[in-house]
């Protein structure tokens, strides 16, 4: 299950048929967090922007697959830019569930990277109360010390990207502690099938190679998923691999973030064919 996702292909190819109309293309953001998919889109002319205003004349807007905020995306709208939304639509499925279970009485509970562009725009559809949190720990913190939430309604929702162990521990924890929770397991099914995979993986091998972007989160999450059961590197590219001693491994693991290209994940395999040969 190693490279793109659904979301991210999805995404890419809407650029690609663009740029193949002869379209003058812009993200808002980078429309993924790899950066030499972003680099490579650079010079082929696509513009990133972080404004509407930003946005050249006769150029279309796509939005990237972390989603965006309310806000902004009413700002887009307003702005008379032809824009295409490229939200991941299991991204596009939390905003709804926080949208249709929110409201002033409704406590809203976030868990991811509170400065991650994803929770962001999950948080901005919250009609209520709304936290963000990283782990298991800090949601037992919140639970414990906010007695509010014993009188309202709450909802519990996950970044896409999430850690599969840590949702299971913060579930453990919001049953025990919370009566009142309607809670959502929003993590993306590839995310699940990835991190599961990358630890059975892990488990039989003297060391594991993750290749993906390090503004990635999901790639992080399968580093920390593998680096529990033995030695972990992430790299970017091949050309890292020669920072790395695995001369006393007879048996390394390689898999890849759902946001990193097949080119470069073949790379990496050849590379370390050629080494292994040599």
């Amino acid at each position: 299950t190693a490279g793109f996702c659904f979301g991210v292909d999805r995404a890419i190819k809407l650029i690609e048929k663009l740029l193949s109309e002869g379209k003058k293309v812009a993200t808002l953001g980078p429309i993924i967090h790899n950066p030499q998919v972003i680099e490579d889109f650079k010079n082929r002319g696509v513009d990133i922007v972080e404004h509407p205003s930003e946005v050249k004349n006769g150029a279309v807007l796509v939005l990237r697959t972390h989603g965006v905020t309310e806000d902004v995306l009413e700002e887009v709208k307003n702005s008379g830019v032809e824009f295409i939304d490229a939200a991941c639509p299991f991204v596009n499925k939390i905003h709804k569930i926080v949208r249709d279970n929110s409201n002033e009485n409704v406590v809203t509970i976030i868990l991811g990277d509170p400065s991650h562009p994803e929770v962001h725009g999950i948080k901005s559809c919250a009609k209520g109360e709304s936290y963000v949190v990283k782990d298991s720990s800090e949601l037992e913190d919140l639970l414990q010390k906010n007695n509010l939430f014993s009188q309202k309604e709450l909802i519990l929702v996950e970044q896409t990207t999430f850690s599969v162990k840590e949702w299971e521990k913060s579930l453990k924890k919001v049953k025990l502690l919370c009566t009142n929770a309607k809670i959502f397991d929003t993590i993306c099914s590839a995310t699940n099938e990835r991190q599961e995979e990358a630890m059975r993986l892990a488990k039989t091998c003297d060391a594991m190679i993750i290749v993906g972007g390090r503004q990635s989160s999901n790639t992080a999450k399968l580093k920390a998923v593998c680096e529990n059961c033995c030695p972990t590197y992430l790299i970017e590219t091949a050309r890292e691999l020669s920072d790395i001693d695995l001369s006393g491994c007879k048996k390394v693991g390689v898999t890849a973030g759902a946001s990193t290209p097949a080119a470069i994940i073949k790379e990496v395999l050849s590379t370390m064919s050629e080494s292994t040969n040599a």
